[in-house]
């Protein structure tokens, strides 16, 4: 019987070719790079080429640039040097590139500061491209958030509570060293008015030391813990009053924030590896989809979603000339603020209010049956009755401002002879009259999403929600890895996400 050999492919690996293959030929006709180059080749890329100014040495073609970076966050690769390796080594890449091979520094700084005000018009130029071919609608909008890790040290915080408690602890010792100083001073009318949580300020807090210095530092009937408190005062307070005071400038309207990225807000975070929802370094990041593409982004500071709205809603306006005719979110959004400027706008709303879910359940409101909402309400006599039938008699309006500046006017019903009832503790649970704070605006709002979202093309809006946007969220964050920002700063933080967003809908152009 003959001896059986394996059998092996030519290989030459020095082997010469008369004709060597082009890239071209190396990557296949529906390759996703492909898709890249066409859609970057046919839209408008002026603002782009405005970025740059007639003057020093000559640059790469930032079509040359853009191109590599989009289809590195395609590839999920996000590392400026592995960008750069990539166009060594990478056939696509190479492709791309012309076999240019930029380094990591010329990619960063065109990613960070080239891209700073032209991104966003390419990101709309791809989406009017897109909606041109009928694959998304810029009219008919799901709306939700998500929230990001950012690129900052989760143990260098600022916290506003801190500083508030700080600051009292301050004013408490200088009030006290104030009612001493008064006491051994000889001339009283000399001393200033101690300054108080209005006035607290670095001059304010110099000039009251400087002042206790002159009345206590020569007397000898200071003690030395009197003197000791003094000189520390004095060595410390007025620095740490003008460090307190740029924080809180930092802060805003926010109640923390990261030193080493003081655009990040620290926020809950739900993929916590702990899984115990803590508070890191993050951006909410806001987005509006159709078809599962991004046709709108933005970034906040603040962790609610229920006051990113109206700036998402402007910017959706900035780029298309128009708001949504539609927009379906959940019930983060649903607030009066929310509903008026919905209502405003003239956008057809299919948003959830936060009662929305549980109101639907039989059970529920048989439960619940003496909550405020399902009082009858008597219209000639604007009064409410209560489960008893006693009148709930309207007692006065109240003026109520969110966190906001928005305005909100309530108005108040009070029952008359509950200490008797024999539903008292079942049907509220103060100590006197039960009192009642109806918003009849917000109670509209609420009956007309009510309707809205229970009518045939309503429910079509809450299904489909749940399978539009949220897999968008969970496609960037689980199968493409991205959990966290690279870049730090809402400007650059905005210009990844971006890049993200212009990667996904290649992506799913692609599929």
């Amino acid at each position: 019987m003959a001896n059986k050999k394996p059998v092996f492919k030519p290989y030459y690996q020095h082997q010469l070719m008369a004709f060597p293959p082009t890239f071209d030929e190396l990557i296949p006709a529906d390759h996703t790079v492909r898709l890249v180059d066409k859609i970057i080749n046919v839209i408008n890329v002026e603002p782009l080429l405005n970025a740059y100014h007639i003057r020093g040495a000559s640059n790469y073609h930032p079509i040359l640039l853009l191109k590599v970076l989009v289809y590195g966050y395609v590839t999920n690769t996000y590392s400026s040097r592995k960008l750069a390796i990539a166009c060594r080594e990478n056939v696509p890449f190479m492709w791309l590139s012309g076999m240019s091979k930029p380094d990591h520094n010329t990619i960063n700084r065109f990613r960070g500061v080239r891209l700073k005000h032209a991104l966003r018009s390419v990101f709309e130029e791809v989406v009017k491209y897109l909606a041109e071919e009928g694959l998304l609608s810029i009219d008919e909008v799901y709306t939700d958030g998500t929230k990001i890790e950012a690129n900052a040290n989760k143990y260098t915080f600022v916290w506003k509570k801190s500083i508030q408690t700080n600051k009292a602890k301050m004013q408490k010792q200088l009030d006290e060293i104030w009612n001493y100083a008064q006491s051994v001073a000889t001339v009283e009318d000399l001393l200033p008015e101690p300054p108080t949580a209005k006035t607290v300020s670095p001059q304010s807090i110099q000039a009251t030391v400087d002042k206790l210095n002159e009345v206590l530092a020569n007397n000898d009937q200071v003690d030395k813990k009197t003197k000791a408190k003094l000189h520390y005062l004095t060595k410390n307070y007025p620095e740490a009053i003008g460090k307190y005071k740029h924080q809180e400038e930092i802060l805003a309207e926010r109640n923390s924030y990261s030193k080493s990225d003081p655009d990040a807000t620290f926020m809950r975070m739900k993929e916590d590896h702990m899984r115990n929802g803590q508070l890191k370094p993050a951006y909410n990041v806001q987005i509006s989809t159709s078809n599962q593409f991004i046709v709108n982004y933005t970034i906040h500071s603040n962790p609610t979603d229920t006051l990113t709205l109206k700036s998402h809603l402007e910017q959706h306006e900035n780029s298309f000339n128009r708001p949504p005719k539609t927009l379906t979110a959940d019930a983060g959004y649903g607030s009066e603020e929310n509903y008026a400027l919905l209502e405003q706008k003239q956008v057809e709303s299919f948003v959830k209010f936060n009662m929305f879910d549980k109101q639907q359940n039989t059970h529920y409101n048989q439960k619940y049956s003496f909550a405020a909402n399902q009082l009858f309400y008597h219209e000639q006599k604007d009064a409410y009755i209560c489960p008893m039938g006693q009148s709930m008699e309207f007692v006065g309006i109240v003026k109520k401002r969110t966190a906001s500046g928005f305005e909100q006017q309530v108005r108040r019903y009070q029952a008359k002879n509950c200490k008797n009832c024999p539903l008292n503790g079942a049907c509220h649970k103060s100590k006197g009259d039960r009192l009642i704070e109806i918003n009849e605006n917000l109670q509209r709002h609420k009956q007309k999403a009510h309707h809205l979202l229970n009518t045939e093309q309503g429910i079509r809006h809450r299904k489909k929600r749940c399978h539009d946007v949220e897999p968008v969220f969970a496609n960037i964050k689980q199968n493409h890895g991205f959990r966290r920002f690279m870049l730090r700063g809402k400007q650059k933080v905005e210009i990844e996400w971006g890049l993200l967003a212009i990667a996904q809908n290649i992506r799913k152009k692609a599929a």
